[in-house]
């Protein structure tokens, strides 16, 4: 059972002690001061001899009759009760927490967000987020704000400890029924947020360092790309309005240069380079901020950069025309995949016509797919623009091959010598010897 004590610490300060049992004994200031010859044993809180201590009884008293409450309430949700706990329902009974408080969660994540345009880009010299990164803030943000009303309380930094993060992930994954993907992703921005804040000196929760996000393990994952032989299927299928043609072209375009739709979206004209009888297109990336240059060489690509240029549309009315496009190309065979379920707001695991499954993420990932092993992963990375091989590799879901740069220097090593002369050996003759 909880009990509820004050007492004087130092010259005039008043402490709020709350025992919870089992030794579980917690301390701090109430915020509130008396005389130490104003303060009665018999009460433990100041006499009624004037107008500032009937006030300060009157608050005392208040406060106790709040923390017994959220006590049981507390204990009813499984919340975990400790000095931050305790200090936040000190300042939630009084109303101490201003709006413009930084140590708050949400406020912080306003604050990135106010500030987006001058933020330095981690591991360059730019600055400014990308607008990409930006919506993903706001989307992190409502995510806390939801959170907030379930454990009704706001979040400080302060309460990132391990049992916190345990039961946010165990609510992303079980409550909201969130993906593995993007539940990790939202512990991921957990963790960036918290270190941001503790780089402008506001008191972080040690734990917050300790945070990990996780992604679905290889085996769980269900990758769907178009091979070059549907990709044939595609650009010879008759449809049948301009929005599937415009459709087609973008998926063209972008199953050949490999780029975010977000990249490829943004394409026009203006990004052709001519070098002799050769096209580059130049692509400044949103999420890496990486100039990349990609070569086309598919007669059927160039005519359509240099021809019939496709028109701007926005990625969900592209994600809507490719799937009528991948029909009309016969694309259906029954695959094994995750589809949108308007009826939970989740995607569902399910068996689906090929076609079903296409968007314009599909793109990319057919790409480094079809090309992998048959141009150097070196290059398909500086086109992709991923960090690493081993991240390109678990992009498109293959093992590293241990073989490969070892075939590939003997291949590159035989080119280099198969013009060479072959030197003459002189070789004793046995009975020389």
């Amino acid at each position: 059972m909880a009990t509820v004590i004050y007492r004087i610490r130092g010259k005039s300060s008043i402490y709020i002690s709350l025992t919870m049992g089992r030794g579980i004994k917690l301390e701090t200031n109430t915020g509130f001061n008396v005389n130490p010859r104003d303060w009665s044993k018999i009460t433990s809180k100041p006499k009624q001899n004037s107008e500032t201590n009937k006030k300060t009884f009157a608050a005392l008293s208040k406060l106790e009759t709040f923390i017994y409450d959220e006590v049981n309430n507390a204990q009813g949700q499984g919340q975990l009760i400790d000095l931050f706990w305790l200090k936040d329902n000190i300042n939630k009974c009084f109303n101490r927490v201003k709006k413009t408080d930084q140590n708050l969660m949400v406020n912080h994540i306003q604050y990135i967000i106010d500030n987006a345009n001058t933020k330095k880009i981690k591991g360059s010299n730019k600055v400014g987020l990308s607008q990409n990164r930006v919506t993903g803030y706001k989307t992190f943000k409502k995510v806390v704000e939801e959170y907030q009303k379930e454990l009704k309380k706001k979040i400080h930094f302060h309460d990132i400890n391990k049992p916190f993060v345990d039961r946010f992930t165990n609510w992303l994954m079980k409550k909201k029924n969130y993906s593995t993907n993007y539940a990790g992703k939202i512990l991921d921005n957990l963790k960036t947020v918290c270190l941001d804040a503790e780089k402008l000196e506001i008191k972080v929760n040690p734990y917050a360092k300790q945070i990990t996000g996780f992604k679905e393990q290889n085996s769980e994952r269900l990758i769907v790309t178009l091979s070059f032989e549907e990709l044939e299927q595609i650009r010879t299928a008759n449809l049948e309005t301009e929005a599937q043609e415009n459709a087609r072209k973008w998926l063209l375009l972008g199953c050949e240069i490999g780029q975010r739709a977000g990249d490829l979206l943004r394409l026009t004209p203006d990004n052709l380079r001519y070098k002799g009888n050769r096209i580059y297109i130049d692509i400044e990336q949103q999420k890496t901020g990486k100039a990349v240059t990609v070569g086309i060489i598919g007669p059927h690509v160039i005519e359509i950069v240099e021809n019939n240029f496709p028109y701007p549309i926005s990625q969900q009315k592209l994600n809507k025309h490719i799937k009528q496009v991948c029909k009309l190309a016969k694309l259906e065979e029954k695959i094994e995949g995750k589809k949108f379920d308007k009826k939970t707001g989740r995607k569902k695991t399910d068996t689906y016509f090929k076609w079903q499954l296409i968007t314009s993420h599909t793109f990319r990932r057919s790409f480094a797919t079809n090309y992998y092993k048959k141009i150097p992963t070196a290059v398909l990375i500086g086109i992709t623009g991923h960090s690493k091989e081993s991240m390109f590799l678990e992009y498109i879901n293959r093992r590293e091959d241990k073989d490969l740069n070892a075939d590939l220097f003997m291949q590159f090593y035989e080119t280099i010598h198969q013009d060479k002369e072959p030197q003459l050996k002189v070789i004793k003759n046995a009975s020389n010897q």
